[in-house]
Parts: C-alpha cells; sequence; structure tokens
C-alpha cells in the first residue's frame, strides 16, 4: 500500500482533551493505519498530500443508509459509496430488511444476509456494515447467531410498518412484509424483539456494549388517520401536506411507546432514528429523565438540519419521517448545541427520478419516500454548524466516533494512532453550489440543489486507499464487510 503524509493539515481529534479547533500537525499513513501524528514528520517513502489551509476530519461513519433499496443492491453499492466518498464517508451502516423492495425476499436471515453479502462484496469504494430487521418471530430467534456469528451487532424496528404503508397509503402488510399470514408486525412484535435483542446480550456479554435496537419512531394509527384527513381536505399540497399527514406528535407518541417498551423488557441500548421534529425531541429528552437506567442516543439527518417544507427543492425531498417546517429545523440546531444529539446521518437512500415520481409529478402521495444526501453530510454540518458555533471536535464526534463506538466499530471515527487511516480532508474555505449532476449516486435530482455550501471534502483515504483525489473518485472498489465489533 502507498504511504502518505498528510502536511501542514489542522487535524480534527475528538477525545475531550483535543482542541475544539484542531492543531496544526502532520500525520503518517502506513499500511493503511495512522502510524504516526505530530508536527515536522517526515518519511522518505511517503507521498507527501499538502493540506495547508485545510482540515483532516476523521472519515465519517454515516450510521444510516439504505443500499438496495430501490435500485438493486450490486449497482447501488458501486455507485452510492462513490457518492459516499464524495462527502467524506469512510464507512456506512445500511439498513437492510425482508420483504418488498431490497432483495424483495422473505425467509431466514441465514438463508438471506449471505445473499446480500456476496452481492455487495467487491462493489463497495468504501467500507460498510449492515442493520437489520426481524420482522418476523422467525427472525428473532435468529438474532444471536446474527450478533455471534455474522458481525451483526445492530437491529432496527420500523414502527409504522404494522397498518401504513412505506409512501403514505396503507397496503396490504402481509404481502409487503412478505411474514407468515399469522403474525402481525404490531407493537407486541416490537416487545418481543426488544425481549430476543436482551435476551442476546445477556448470552454474550462480552459483546453486549455493541449490541443495540433503533427505531424508526412514527405511529401508524396516527398517520393513517391524518393522512386521510390532509388528503380529503386538499387545502395543503407538497412537502406542506406531507408533513402534515405524518405529524409530530405521531414521532413523540411513537418515542414515548418505544421507551416505556425498553423499560419493561431491561433492553438499555435504545437508539432513536431521524428525530425530525420539536415534539420528538421533547419526548425524547422526557423519556430519558423518565428512565435513565436506558442508554438511549439521538439520531438527526443532514435533510432536516438543512432543509424545510419551503426550502427544500421539490417533491424529491419526500422522506420518513417528513422534512418540517422552519420551526422544528430551529428546535434541532436548539437540541444539537444543547448536546442533546449523539450524531447526526444521511439517511442516505437513492432514488432514481423515474422511480421517485408518480404520474401526477406535483402529487406528493403517489412518490416515494427517500432520497440520497451523503455527497453533502460533512460539508453541510461545517457550513450550517459553523454558522452556530459548533465546534470542528463536536462535529467530527456527531460525524464519527459517536456512532463508531455505539456501532461496535472502535477502530473506526477517530484519528489516533493505530486505527485504520480513514480521513477525510476538507477545504473550509470552498464555497459551492450543490448540483445534482455533480454527484456520483445515481439520482438525478436532489433536494439541496441550488444550495450554497461553504466547505468542500478535497479527499478521502478509507484504510490508507485514496478513494477520493482533489475532489475526484480514484482507485478501485476496496472497501470491506465489516463484522462487528470491529
Amino acid at each position: 500500500m502507498t504511504t502518505y503524509l498528510i502536511k501542514n493539515g489542522t487535524v480534527v481529534r475528538t477525545d475531550n482533551a483535543a482542541p475544539d479547533e484542531g492543531e496544526a500537525t502532520d500525520l503518517l499513513i502506513v499500511d493503511g493505519t495512522i502510524a504516526a501524528i505530530g508536527p515536522d514528520l517526515r518519511s522518505a517513502e511517503a507521498e507527501i498530500v499538502d493540506a495547508t489551509g485545510k482540515l483532516v476530519f476523521p472519515g465519517v461513519v454515516d450510521a444510516h443508509q439504505h443500499w438496495g433499496i430501490y435500485n438493486s443492491l450490486d449497482v447501488d453499492t458501486r455507485t452510492e459509496s462513490r457518492a459516499s466518498a464524495q462527502g467524506g464517508v469512510t464507512t456506512a451502516l445500511t439498513y437492510m430488511r425482508t420483504g418488498q423492495y431490497y432483495l424483495n425476499k422473505g425467509g431466514a436471515y441465514a438463508d438471506f444476509f449471505p445473499e446480500v453479502l456476496d452481492i455487495a462484496s467487491g462493489r463497495s469504494y468504501i467500507d460498510y456494515a449492515f442493520h437489520l430487521a426481524p420482522m418476523s418471530k422467525q427472525h428473532i430467534g435468529e438474532v444471536p447467531d446474527l450478533a455471534c456469528e455474522q458481525g451483526v451487532t445492530s437491529f432496527k424496528i420500523f414502527m409504522f410498518y404494522g397498518s401504513h404503508g412505506l409512501h403514505g397509503r396503507s397496503t396490504s402488510q402481509s404481502d409487503f412484509l412478505m411474514i407468515p399470514e399469522d403474525e402481525r408486525y404490531d407493537i407486541a412484535h416490537f416487545e418481543f424483539v426488544m425481549r430476543g435483542i436482551q435476551q442476546a446480550r445477556e448470552r454474550f456479554p462480552e459483546i453486549a456494549p455493541h449490541i443495540s435496537l433503533s427505531l424508526h419512531c412514527e405511529t401508524a394509527e396516527i398517520m393513517s388517520a391524518y393522512t386521510k384527513i390532509v388528503e380529503e381536505e386538499g387545502a395543503l399540497t407538497g412537502l406542506a401536506a406531507y408533513s402534515a399527514s405524518r405529524p409530530q406528535h405521531s414521532e413523540g407518541l411513537a418515542v414515548t411507546i418505544a421507551s416505556f417498551l425498553a423499560d419493561e423488557t431491561g433492553l438499555p441500548n435504545i437508539n432513536l432514528l431521524h428525530l425530525s421534529s420539536a415534539k420528538a425531541l421533547k419526548a425524547a429528552m422526557n423519556m430519558a429523565e423518565a428512565f435513565p437506567h436506558v442508554d438511549f442516543r439521538r439520531e438527526v439527518t443532514i435533510g432536516h438540519l438543512l432543509a424545510d417544507i419551503d426550502t427544500a427543492n421539490g417533491l424529491g425531498a419526500k422522506v420518513n419521517p417528513p422534512i418540517r417546517p422552519r420551526e422544528d429545523v430551529e428546535a434541532l440546531w436548539d437540541h444539537m448545541l444543547a448536546g442533546n444529539i449523539d450524531w447526526v446521518v444521511s439517511d442516505h437512500a437513492c432514488c432514481k427520478d423515474e422511480l421517485k415520481f408518480g404520474a401526477d409529478r406535483d402529487d406528493v402521495f403517489a412518490a416515494k419516500s427517500g432520497f440520497g444526501g451523503a455527497e453533502y453530510l460533512l460539508p453541510g454540518l461545517i457550513t450550517e454548524g459553523r454558522k452556530r458555533g459548533l465546534s470542528l471536535r463536536r462535529i467530527a464526534q456527531l460525524t464519527a466516533t459517536n456512532p463508531a463506538d455505539r456501532y461496535g466499530l472502535p477502530g473506526k471515527g477517530r484519528i489516533a494512532e493505530g486505527v485504520d487511516a480513514d480521513i477525510a480532508i476538507v477545504d473550509p474555505n470552498r464555497t459551492w453550489t450543490v448540483h445534482a449532476a455533480d454527484s456520483e449516486s445515481t439520482q438525478e435530482y436532489t433536494p439541496f440543489e441550488g444550495f450554497e455550501l461553504t466547505a468542500a471534502v478535497t479527499d478521502t483515504f478509507v484504510r490508507g486507499n485514496r478513494v477520493l483525489t482533489d475532489g475526484t473518485v480514484t482507485g478501485a472498489p476496496t472497501g470491506r464487510y465489516l463484522a462487528r465489533p470491529y
């Protein structure tokens, strides 16, 4: 492997003793790991990378992506990992489940997951791992083997799937989820998932700190009722209509239910995903106070931090939970600055134009949910966060160290001697305008079209492999599947 010496940059480290704004120093990469950090480093064998005037961040651990949800997994693994590298992402944790979308198969993960690994192998430009969703009783029984044998230590519940469609209207849940006809994907199932995961933690205490459950917190019954109201009244259109159809209190209620179940089942490691509203965060903070023995982690997306229903570029911004009004965006930032958010993700789910929009391109309820955005994760958070007083160290913790530690990747997400050389070099003084055409993603639009960002990733290294050079994806797809704990 090439030896690199990154010179004259401002290195952003994430331990609590590190300077908030980084420190001017050099960084030596040898055999894929960080070999030395210090001033005036020298190496006769190294290729010099001049980082003068730039920031040297730990590579982003994007803990929430969806490869293969709309495109085939083999295509997404290649193209969306390239787009991720453009945003300084060096590790992606991507959600996967049985049922419609993804591989469009049901059955046991013992059969399903090896196929996932085989399809993805050799195609990614960044390292990757998978979260899996126990959709059926059979899957709950597979949790111990997935954790101990397959390196999957994180699991997910989609709380609204029980009686609400993926894109807004109700659908046939038995067909959509591909679960046995005598089973229900409901609150009781969520409880039993929690019990199964806690049993796995007790069975494998050595990896228990890394075994966690994540929840998409929206309430199906509330959303179904409000979707009907919004469509029948017809007063709202576009993103405002979709937000109203999945109201903020639906999130708060789901957070509360999930938290009570965590307490009831004794499962301490709970991740509340992509919280999008003031009411969701209010519920999350209340539940943390009510159940201090539960280790809640709170996630937000870059989309919900940058865009609102008026500034996002069209219906391409339809996503679950919805893009919200500006007051909710400001509430997220208030919680961010107060230290109540644990990590920021992209929720990258590439959906091509031909699939995204219905026959009536102005009908938000006919559009698919989800969009890409990993390319803008680190630049977007630096751009907006710096305006609001977010330190560089905190940005690195939010995008790298915190998710790496939670999800069993302690060898990732930090700049320290001996760990993987996952690096994102950022020019903090480059102003540029977002255009979907400049992305490596196969998605032809972006909700951030026309947004002006004031930071740009110039170079990305994955285990010492330079996969982005001066803003251009380079090299071969050398990303690896990460069995966890890693």
